[in-house]
């Protein structure tokens, strides 16, 4: 089930589960995950895109390995908070992903996510190349850790 509040998502998610944080590009799905406790959010994999079913049918292999009890999609808004093509790209992707997964699914502004990853990799002084191979899931993980907060404030709340 998609979940537009992420209270809705909290409520929802399955105890002592990690969450999968996605930072949806046109050529890549980077893949972040949480630990059990929804701490902490670690870069994972990045996966090369092809169409939807092939996508979907990685995605849902580690989803299933990895016993994830939900998924954050990193919401790509423009930066007046409208929502754009990428927006309704990532939108369409969450209800076709929520025929196949019965699990929760929710959404993260990830507006300067990428921006902030790169940063992070620069300061890191990784090489050009390494950041290109590295910044999709190291985006991800910056868009599951908001979330991730969001959800410890929500439990001390």
């Amino acid at each position: 089930m998609i979940h537009e509040d992420i209270s809705d998502f909290a409520a929802a998610l399955p105890p002592m589960q990690a969450i999968a944080g996605l930072d949806l590009g046109t050529k890549t799905i980077g893949v972040a995950l949480s630990d059990r406790l929804l701490s902490v959010a670690t870069p994972t994999e990045t996966i090369k895109r092809k169409k939807f079913t092939l996508d979907a049918m990685a995605l849902l292999k580690i989803v299933t390995s990895r016993e994830i009890g939900g998924i954050i999609l990193g919401l790509p808004r423009n930066m007046d908070g409208s929502e754009g093509p990428r927006a309704q790209s990532t939108r369409a992707f969450a209800r076709n992903l929520s025929n196949l997964w019965d699990g929760p699914i929710g959404f993260w502004d990830e507006r300067l996510s990428t921006v902030a990853a790169e940063r992070a990799l620069l300061e890191a002084d990784t090489s050009r190349k390494k950041r290109a191979e590295l910044i999709d899931h190291v985006a991800a993980s910056f868009i599951l850790q908001g979330a991730l907060d969001r959800l410890r404030h929500l439990r001390t709340g």
